[in-house]
C-alpha cells in the first residue's frame, strides 16, 4: 500500500458533465505519479444540464453535494477546495506572443517563467477583449504554452538556462461568463471553493497524450453526453484546442424517439447496446418492449455518421486543413459502438490509428481505490486533479464597494487591479490638486499649482491597506475616492520677481517701499491676492506720478517735499520674450508649509528635487514628474522604491532611487 506523502495534499476534481459527475480525491507521488484513493460517480436525476452548460444550478449543486459526501465518507476527511473544468461549449481560443528581457544575462528560475506566462496571459486577455469587441464577457479558463523561446532560439524547458531574453507563444482558451458563473455557483452552494479551474480537453490531454507522445501530430477527442472537445499536439506541444457541441446525447435522443422513452430509458437501451443482443424496456404507454442490439445500431447509425463528420470536420481546420496522423478518443460518448470506426474513414487514415484510451495511458496512475473505475471515461477526471499541480488557474471573486467582482487570478491581484476592473476613477485613486491659477509676471506667462487634497482611502476586510496590496477570495475592498485640494492663492509678495528696498526719507521720516507694482495697469500693494488672468507687473522704477500714488498708499502723517526731476527716475518696462513659463511659486499661500525643505531623490535615474514640504512621502513624487495618471498608458502603475515594491505613504529620504512605469 502506498501511503501518502507528509509534504502532499489530496485533489479533490469533479469532472461536471451534462449526463453525470465524476468526484476524485488522490495525492501526487513525487513528481510524475498519482494515486487515486476515492471515486464515486452520480447522475443528474433530470437533464439539469444540457451541451456542457448547467441550466438548473440548485440541481446541479445537490448532485456535487452527494458525490463530496460520499468521497468524504469513504476517506474520514473533510473536503473543502475542488478543482473544475469547462466543457468547450462556444469555446473561443487565442495565440499570442509574450517576451520579457532580463536587466543582466542571468540563470532563468521557476518564479521568472510562471510570471511570464502570468504576463502572457493577462496580455491574450487584453487582446482578446479588443477582437471580440461584443457584449458577452469572456473569461480565460485555461492557456497552454506551445514554444518557450531562449535568446530567440526554440527550446523545450527555460528553467536552469542562462538568458537575457525569454519569450513563449501561448493559446489562451476562453468561454463566456454563464458559463464560468453556473460552474462556480454550484460549486459554492454544494459548499465547495474553487481551488482550480481548467478546460476539459486540457485536462484529459495531460493523461491520454504524454509529453513524450506530443511530437506526433495526434488529436484527442473527449466525447462527452453534450460535446465533443479537440485537441491537437504537434511538434512536442499542444498547438490547437477546438469543439463541436454534438455528442452522445444527440444519439440518445434519437433512441428516445424510435422507442417513444423518455431520455434516462432510452440511455439504458443505448448502453444495453454495447453488451446485449436483445434489450427489453416499457415504453411512456407503460407497455413492454423488445429491441434488437442491431435496430439499435441501425437507429443511430445516421447520427453517429454525421457527429464523426463534424468532430473530422472540426479536426482538419484544426490541423490547417489535412488530417492528423492518429485520434485518441476518450469520454463516455466515444464507447458507441462503429464510431472509432467511423471517424477513421471521415478522416481517411486506417481504423488501427483511431482509438479509444483508457487504461492503457494510465501508467502513471496508482489506483488506491478498488473500486475505481479504469476506463476512458476516467482520462478527463484524473487529468482535473493533475492540472492542478501544472497550473494554478482560477478566479478569484471579491467585492469591491457593495459590488461582486470576478478576477483572472495570476498569482498577484492587486487591489489596483480591481479598482482597474471596476472602471473606478484613475483620478479617484490619487490626492487631487485643488484649481490652478493662472496669471501673468512681466509678460512671462505663470501657473500656480493648487494644494494636494486627500488620498484615497483603501481598506480590505476593513482594515487599511493600499493599491498594491494583494487580494484573495472573498476579500471585500472599499475604496473612498480621493478628495481635490484648496485652490492656490498665491500674493504678489511671494512672488520671485517681487523686490524690496526702495527707501525714501520725506519730512525726515525713512518710508521702506517695493519696487512699483501693478495689475492689469492700476498699481497694488505687496499683500495684493493675485486673481485668475491678472495681468502683473514689477518695475525697477518709477515716475513721480507712480511715486506719488504709491506713496497715498502709505501712511505719511505730515507732507512730503516735492521731488525734482533728479529724485524722480522715470523709465519704462518692456520684454520682448514671448516663452510661457509653468513653475510652483515662491512661497506660495496654501501650498507651501512653514519650515519646507528640499530633497533629491532619483526618478528612473534621473535627479529630481522636491521642495516646499518638511518631509515627503512618495506619492509626493508625482507632483514633480511628467507622470499623467489621469490618461492611463498601460493596465496598472509599477512602483518600486529602493528596490523594492513600493508603498504610497513611504517616507522618502535623500538619495533614494525610485522607478514608476506603467504595467501592460
Amino acid at each position: 500500500m502506498i501511503t501518502k506523502p507528509e509534504n502532499e495534499q489530496y485533489v479533490f476534481g469533479l469532472d461536471i458533465g451534462t449526463r453525470s459527475i465524476v468526484g476524485t480525491v488522490g495525492y501526487r507521488i513525487n513528481i510524475d505519479k498519482f494515486a487515486v484513493v476515492s471515486q464515486h460517480v452520480k447522475e443528474h436525476e433530470t437533464r439539469a444540464m444540457l451541451d456542457g452548460q448547467i441550466h438548473d444550478i440548485k440541481r446541479v449543486a445537490n448532485t456535487i453535494k452527494q458525490v463530496k459526501e460520499e468521497c468524504e465518507k469513504s476517506l474520514g476527511i473533510e473536503l473543502n477546495q475542488v478543482c473544475i473544468a469547462a466543457a468547450g461549449r462556444v469555446l473561443r481560443t487565442l495565440d499570442t506572443h509574450i517576451d520579457m528581457v532580463f536587466e543582466e544575462e542571468r540563470e532563468t528560475k521557476d518564479e521568472d517563467v510562471a510570471n511570464h506566462l502570468s504576463l502572457g496571459v493577462e496580455k491574450a486577455y487584453r487582446e482578446f477583449n479588443e477582437k471580440e469587441n461584443s457584449d458577452i464577457k469572456f473569461y480565460c479558463v485555461g492557456y497552454s504554452v506551445v514554444k518557450y523561446y531562449l535568446n530567440k532560439n526554440p527550446i523545450s524547458n527555460l528553467v536552469g538556462h542562462k538568458a537575457h531574453h525569454i519569450s513563449a507563444d501561448i493559446i489562451a482558451t476562453f468561454l463566456p461568463d454563464d458559463v464560468v458563473d453556473g460552474l462556480y455557483r454550484s460549486v459554492e452552494l454544494a459548499g465547495l471553493e474553487v481551488a482550480n479551474l481548467t478546460l476539459e480537453p486540457i485536462a484529459a490531454i495531460s493523461v491520454a497524450i504524454p509529453e513524450k507522445y506530443r511530437m506526433l501530430n495526434i488529436a484527442l477527442v473527449d466525447v462527452g453526453a453534450g460535446t465533443s472537445d479537440i485537441s491537437i499536439t504537434k511538434d512536442g506541444s499542444i498547438v490547437a484546442y477546438g469543439m463541436i457541441p454534438m455528442a452522445g446525447d444527440a444519439i440518445t435522443d434519437v433512441i428516445a424517439k424510435h422507442c417513444l422513452v423518455d431520455f434516462d430509458m432510452a440511455e439504458k437501451i443505448k448502453r444495453a447496446s454495447d453488451t446485449e443482443d436483445t434489450i427489453e424496456y416499457e415504453d411512456i404507454m407503460g407497455l413492454p418492449q423488445t429491441i434488437s442490439r442491431e435496430e439499435v445500431l441501425d437507429v443511430i447509425k445516421d447520427t453517429i455518421e454525421e457527429e464523426a463528420r463534424l468532430v473530422a470536420d472540426e479536426i482538419k481546420r484544426l490541423n490547417g486543413d489535412k488530417p492528423v496522423s492518429a485520434v485518441f478518443v476518450v469520454g463516455g460518448g466515444g464507447i458507441i459502438t462503429g464510431y472509432t470506426e467511423k471517424l477513421s474513414k471521415e478522416l481517411n487514415i486506417v481504423k488501427e490509428r483511431v482509438a479509444l484510451r483508457g487504461r492503457e495511458v494510465m501508467g502513471n496512475i496508482e489506483f488506491l481505490d478498488e473500486n475505481a473505475e479504469k476506463s476512458s471515461l476516467m482520462v478527463t477526471p484524473i487529468g482535473i486533479c493533475l492540472n492542478y499541480f501544472e497550473h494554478s488557474n482560477n478566479l478569484v471573486y471579491v467585492n469591491f464597494n457593495g459590488k461582486r467582482m470576478k478576477m483572472y487570478d495570476n498569482g498577484h491581484v492587486s487591489v489596483v487591479d480591481v479598482a482597474m476592473q471596476a472602471e473606478f476613477p484613475n483620478d479617484g485613486l490619487f490626492p487631487k490638486r485643488g484649481k490652478a491659477l493662472t496669471y501673468s509676471v512681466n509678460g512671462k506667462s505663470k501657473i500656480a499649482k493648487g494644494e494636494l487634497g486627500e488620498a484615497a482611502v483603501i481598506t480590505v476586510n476593513g482594515k487599511p491597506a493600499d493599491l498594491t496590496a494583494l487580494v484573495k477570495m472573498n476579500d471585500k475592498i472599499v475604496i473612498k475616492e480621493s478628495t481635490a485640494g484648496v485652490r492656490a492663492r498665491i500674493r504678489v509678495d511671494n512672488l520671485p520677481e517681487f523686490k524690496e528696498g526702495l527707501n525714501l526719507k520725506v519730512n525726515g521720516k525713512t518710508i521702506n517701499l517695493t519696487h512699483p507694482v501693478f495689475c492689469n495697469g492700476r498699481p497694488v500693494t505687496p499683500d495684493y491676492e493675485i486673481k485668475e488672468d491678472d495681468r502683473i507687473e514689477i518695475h525697477d522704477a518709477c515716475t513721480e506720478d507712480q511715486l506719488l500714488e504709491m506713496l497715498d498708499k502709505v501712511d505719511v502723517s505730515d507732507s512730503y517735499e516735492e521731488l525734482s526731476d533728479d529724485d524722480a527716475e522715470v523709465s519704462s518696462y518692456s520684454d520682448e520674450e514671448e516663452n510661457t513659463e509653468v513653475t510652483e511659486e515662491k512661497k506660495p499661500v496654501n501650498n507651501v508649509k512653514p519650515g519646507g525643505s528640499k530633497l533629491t531623490v532619483f526618478v528612473n535615474d534621473a535627479p529630481v528635487v522636491l521642495s516646499g514640504k518638511p518631509d515627503y512621502v512618495f506619492v509626493d513624487v508625482f507632483d514633480f514628474i511628467d507622470f499623467d495618471l489621469s490618461k492611463p498608458q498601460g493596465k496598472s502603475v509599477v512602483t518600486i522604491h529602493n528596490g523594492k515594491p513600493a508603498q504610497y505613504m513611504d517616507p522618502l529620504n535623500e538619495g533614494d532611487r525610485l522607478e514608476i512605469s506603467w504595467k501592460d
